[in-house]
């Protein structure tokens, strides 16, 4: 006979035993997710998820369907698809809380000419660089800016958290900065006259110089933060691999083909072009 006491000591076993298989599977799946099904640890096996900028010409941005395009957009889908990884989500995000994003786990990689900082290295590992830059302060022919001298008294705008935001800090002292989540806000401050002046990248700055009539008043060489591929500490597997492809990308010409088409009539940098090429000192682009 099956007293209640035997019966309580049954069915605890049996919930240990069904609580032992499920943490076995549990521990099967997560051991599958980083193993050969997952070289590079992504979020989802087989997919890359990319945090990025939905109004930075011609680095990153959504055409008029919605799907991002661009510079970098294009480059990191060729250097993920020579990794093996097809599946690319771009996701925009605001500049400021970006690598924060990709830190905390949130997506695989950061793609948006961003430039590599040793402030930066604090919060993500990069990949090698594939930019170098300009940086530009763009206004109104009537602003009366024409050096940095003329930016004394005036009201800046910057994007939060770029290398424009902390060269401006550093070196605009007399110069009130006012900081804006995109460019687009930013220039529309300009256009408002809430602003005198934006300071953005220079590749960026013709787009807008075309659009709105705006002049670039002062143009800053910044060759020490090449643009890279922001990644999460840790996935070094990861890293290798994205700087494995970049580099083939400049080795066989593509990055080549992609800069002219997105860059048309700007010095190349020619650090990034195939080693057959490289002649001389490198010359400019951009990072954020």
């Amino acid at each position: 006979m099956i007293t209640r006491k035997n019966l309580r000591r049954t069915l605890a076993g049996a919930l240990v035993a069904a609580a032992a298989i499920a943490l076995t599977a549990c521990s099967g799946t997560a051991a599958s997710s980083s193993g050969e099904d997952n070289p590079y640890d992504l979020i989802t096996p087989g997919q890359i998820r990319v945090a990025s900028l939905g109004d930075s010409k011609p680095y990153t941005f959504t055409d008029e369907t919605g799907e991002f395009t661009g510079f970098d957009v294009e480059l990191f889908k060729d250097v993920a698809s020579r990794i093996g990884v097809e599946d690319v989500v771009f996701t925009g995000q605001d500049f400021s809380g970006l690598l924060a994003a990709v830190s905390n786990g949130q997506f695989d990689v950061g793609v948006a000419a961003i430039g590599i900082t040793a402030e930066r290295e604090k919060t993500v590992d990069f990949s090698d660089g594939y930019l170098a830059g300009y940086l530009t302060v763009m206004a109104s022919p009537s602003a009366g800016i024409a050096d940095v001298d003329d930016l004394a008294g005036k009201r800046l705008g910057v994007v939060q958290g770029t290398l424009q935001e902390a060269y401006a800090v550093k070196n605009f002292t007399d110069t009130e900065l006012v900081r804006f989540p995109d460019n687009n806000s930013a220039i529309s401050a300009v256009n408002s006259g809430s602003v005198d002046a934006h300071f953005l990248d220079y590749e960026a700055a013709k787009e807008y110089a075309a659009q709105y009539g705006l002049v670039n008043a002062i143009d800053i060489p910044s060759f020490d933060a090449p643009a890279g591929f922001a990644i999460a500490k840790g996935h070094d597997a990861f890293k290798d691999a994205l700087n494995e492809g970049l580099h083939a990308a400049m080795e066989d010409g593509t990055w080549k083909e992609l800069y002219q088409k997105w860059f048309p009539g700007s010095p190349m940098p020619e650090q990034y072009l195939p080693s057959s090429e490289q002649t001389s000192s490198p010359s400019p682009s951009a990072s954020n």
